[in-house]
């Protein structure tokens, strides 16, 4: 039965807001906390209050690349990193061993606090309203924009018949459109942890044009904590000096004892259970419709993709310090219940284990997100912003990150001004969205490292210095955090100045200190900024040869530290992004119609009329334009623009 037949006689209800935004995951939390905090009437609507920033995954925030994203959410004003702040068990800086680039924050943490906090922040911010209700279908009107028929958002309504007359509407539906869970033969059409799914909205979204996909991802099981035998796994601990996400946590606040974490490995054990069952896996017997995340498969996927491999390494991580859930990371799966309890009980200190939820697969529909433009908003459909899972990302920092775009986009649409497009040599959050809407994606994208080409600029530790200041333009930051930051910069550039100015001598004291520190002696005066370059000294210990050093908060050193030993490479990078910036700031017209331009090839055309870019540097990374269509495109852009003032 269809949604029509099933509420003709209810009432209707009419109320007029500024923002709806559909979904209260990671990216709706976001998404309506910004808009909210702009001063607009917002409404977040969920199918249940108590999946408000849920983590039905790993209970985890950050990890590689994807701490960059936490880091830069707080930066512009988001409430990520601040909540995963109060509520961790266990914090790692990943990567550390290597330069600085690549170093990221991976808290876990407390599943059930985590949304109780992220809910709290919710229903005590102004503006803000929260609402359990199934949104059903998207309200829209005709208009015409440059001569040309579109259409444009006027609000929701939802399955009781409320209507809600809005000016934007953010979807960040996650997980839940359409959902179905898959555990061998058993399939439950519910949406992540049993909760229930969003079965209507699909409808008016394909009855708008939008284009559809079906994705998947999975889970593993959760145990209880005391069936399983820890003496026969690898304690992992947390780091002895815990660093926050948020720049606004105090460091102190965030030195707790922290609970382990532990490794074992599955064997060949295991997989000869996996490979005799493989007829039994949604996955292989050709059940799953959706494409899962690659760099995320399922343990059978593991098994069968890598063959040669003799074990693989498996997390048991805790949900909370309130229950005896254990996760599992590394184990996900689809496979029928027996057959993953055989399978989990041969693996080192789970030989006893119980389960206590079973692992799923779960298929959802989502966008194709070369239908948004880079503010996240729909090319066809003014006022609707789209965030999160629902265009085709995985992991919660990445929708989190999304959510946080669309909010302040939707925000400042509404307020009549300018949308940000954060570019790809300003933060991971350029990267990701320019990748997702740019880039034929047909598998969830998930953050890396590898992705960005300006990583040595994007660090996790100088994302303040990058996005306070679009943060506090758009008024999310308050105006002393900005000047906190302001301070900050000056400090490090007087500190930087300074140290190239100080001259030490080849002397013998300086030659004992050098020796003492394992490095080579001086044959003339050098700065101690030379010093500091050298690979096995730093701006701490020179301390003593530096008796004139200002006293320097601690963020304040890491940056100077860092400046002046990746100097060289710093001012590479940012010679690349002047290039860089180049493209991106020669702009496409939007009524430019590609089928004009004779001498494109035809595939260029064909994908330049299809993702519409909105530079000539967003067109440059298109699949199938290549560098002779971006000169064609350039030539024609020159007397397209010299035609206008004829």
């Amino acid at each position: 039965m269809d949604y029509e037949k099933r509420v003709v006689h209810m009432t209707e209800i009419r109320e007029i807001v500024d923002v709806c935004v559909v979904g209260a995951g990671h990216a709706g939390c976001e998404a309506a906390l910004a808009c909210a905090r702009m001063g607009l009437e917002t409404v977040i609507f969920t199918v249940s209050i108590d999946s408000i920033a849920l983590m039905p995954c790993n209970p985890n925030i950050g990890g590689s690349s994807k701490g960059h994203l936490v880091r830069e959410i707080d930066a512009l004003g988001g409430e990520m990193g601040k909540v995963i702040d109060q509520t961790f068990i266990q914090s790692k800086m990943l990567n550390a061993s290597k330069g600085p680039a690549v170093h990221s924050l991976r808290a876990q943490a407390d599943k059930a606090e985590y949304s109780r906090a992220m809910r709290k922040v919710l229903e005590n911010q102004e503006h803000l309203t929260i609402k359990q209700a199934e949104v059903v279908e998207l309200l829209t009107e005709e208009y015409q924009s440059q001569g040309i028929a579109t259409k444009k958002i006027t609000g929701i309504k939802t399955f009781t018949g409320a209507i809600y007359q809005a000016k934007a509407v953010i979807l960040c539906t996650g997980t839940y459109l359409k959902a179905r869970c898959l555990c061998g033969e058993a399939i439950t059409y519910t949406g992540p942890n049993g909760l229930q799914s969003a079965n209507y909205l699909t409808d008016s979204l394909e009855s708008l044009g939008v284009e559809l996909r079906r994705f998947k991802t999975g889970t593993p099981a959760r145990m209880d904590k005391r069936s399983i035998d820890f003496s026969k796994m690898e304690e992992q601990f947390g780091d002895p000096h815990v660093v926050p996400f948020s720049f606004s946590t105090d460091p102190e606040t965030v030195q707790i004892d922290q609970v382990s974490c532990w490794l074992t490995y599955t064997n060949e054990q295991t997989h000869e259970i996996i490979r005799a069952n493989l007829d039994r896996s949604p996955l292989f017997a050709g059940i799953i419709e959706g494409t899962g995340p690659r760099y995320c498969p399922s343990i059978e996927d593991k098994v069968v993709k890598f063959a040669d491999k003799e074990r693989h390494q498996i997390f048991i991580e805790p949900e909370g310090l309130h229950t005896n859930e254990m996760y599992i990371a590394g184990m996900s799966s689809s496979l029928p219940e027996d057959v993953q309890l055989a399978m989990y009980r041969t693996v080192p200190g789970l030989e006893h284990c119980k389960i206590v939820r079973n692992a799923y697969a779960i298929e959802y529909d989502c966008i194709n997100p070369e239908q948004l433009f880079p503010t996240l908003e729909f090319k066809d459909i003014q006022g609707l912003f789209s965030g999160g899972q629902f265009n085709g990302s995985s992991g919660y920092e990445e929708a989190a990150a999304q959510g946080l775009i669309a909010g302040i986009n939707a925000g400042l649409s509404i307020q009549g001004k300018e949308q940000i497009v954060l570019d790809r040599s300003q933060a991971y959050i350029g990267v990701l969205i320019d990748d997702l809407v740019t880039k034929e994606n047909f598998e969830p994208y998930r953050m890396m490292t590898s992705r960005a080409e300006y990583r040595l600029l994007l660090r996790q530790d100088n994302a303040d210095l990058r996005l306070r200041r679009i943060g506090y333009e758009v008024g999310l930051v308050s105006e002393e955090q900005y000047q906190s930051v302001c301070k900050k910069e000056h400090m490090i550039a007087a500190e930087v100045e300074r140290l190239y100015s100080v001259k030490v001598g080849a002397n013998k004291e300086i030659h004992a200190f050098l020796e003492k520190q394992g490095s080579a002696g001086l044959k003339t005066a050098a700065s101690l900024a030379e010093l500091i370059s050298r690979p096995e000294l730093s701006y701490e210990m020179i301390a003593e040869i530096d008796p004139d050093r200002p006293v320097l908060p601690e963020d304040v050193i890491e940056q100077v530290n860092i400046n002046i030993k990746y100097d060289g490479y710093i001012k590479r990078q940012l010679r690349q992004v002047e290039q860089y910036k180049k493209m991106e700031k020669k702009k496409i017209p939007a009524e430019i119609d590609y089928q004009d331009i004779k001498n494109l090839r035809l595939e260029a055309r064909q994908k330049l009329q299809k993702f519409k870019p909105v530079s000539v540097g967003q067109a440059s990374r298109i699949s199938g334009v290549s560098p002779a269509d971006i000169s064609v495109l350039l030539v024609y852009l020159e007397h397209y623009a010299a035609s206008r003032f004829v």
